[in-house]
């Protein structure tokens, strides 16, 4: 499928077959949603099923994870007229900020911050990330905001595999995806072939 074209039937998850398989190995994301979000449509459509779930929910503010997150996470603040916050890897935010050690999906172990200036009680925080392998670079997330006082109204992203901590993740949070039911067990077993049925 070309990068800019639009199909005519638009199901859920059309826009799984624009991203492009990894080629850089092991310590790198499966698929890539880089280049869904070059196609204006289907980010829009990706960010309309995000949102399903939560339509009658209040949010106060959406919070995006470095890096692919943030685009995703802009893009539903922006659909909901909301703020954003970014939740930066660390050392690259130049104010005061907490801190929270995870171990991501290629084991290693890393450091995420926020500012300190924005997340208080009462604030109903949407997460959102273009994708949940281990749920460990969630799970910092989530820890984040309920450790300033926030509350997670939800978590949003590409995709959530059902791994253990997607798992934890789906059982303890109000959560969103793109991936219809009868393709989920193909994602969990990263098998690309599936999506060409949206082509």
């Amino acid at each position: 499928m070309d990068v800019l074209d639009v199909p005519a039937d638009r199901q859920k998850g059309w826009y799984l077959s624009l991203m492009a398989p990894n080629t850089k190995g092991p310590e790198f994301a499966w698929l890539d949603p880089s280049r869904l979000y070059c196609n204006s449509q289907a980010l829009a459509d990706c960010v309309k099923d995000l949102l399903g779930p939560f339509h009658s929910d209040p949010v106060d503010l959406v919070a995006g994870i470095d890096a692919m997150g943030l685009i995703l996470g802009a893009s539903v603040a922006t659909t909901l007229g909301k703020g954003f916050l970014a939740i930066r890897k660390a050392g690259h935010l130049c104010v005061a900020t907490q801190k929270q050690n995870y171990t991501d999906y290629t084991g290693r172990e890393k450091t995420m911050e926020v500012r300190l200036d924005v997340l208080k009680p009462g604030l109903r925080v949407l997460l959102v990330d273009q994708w949940i392998e281990t749920g460990g670079t969630m799970r910092a997330a989530i820890q984040l905001v309920e450790n300033l006082g926030a509350t997670v109204a939800g978590v949003a992203a590409v995709a959530i595999e059902n791994t253990e901590g997607g798992k934890w993740i789906k059982e303890n949070y109000k959560f969103s995806h793109c991936i219809p039911e009868g393709l989920q067990s193909q994602v969990d077993g990263k098998h690309l072939d599936s999506f060409k049925s949206f082509t």
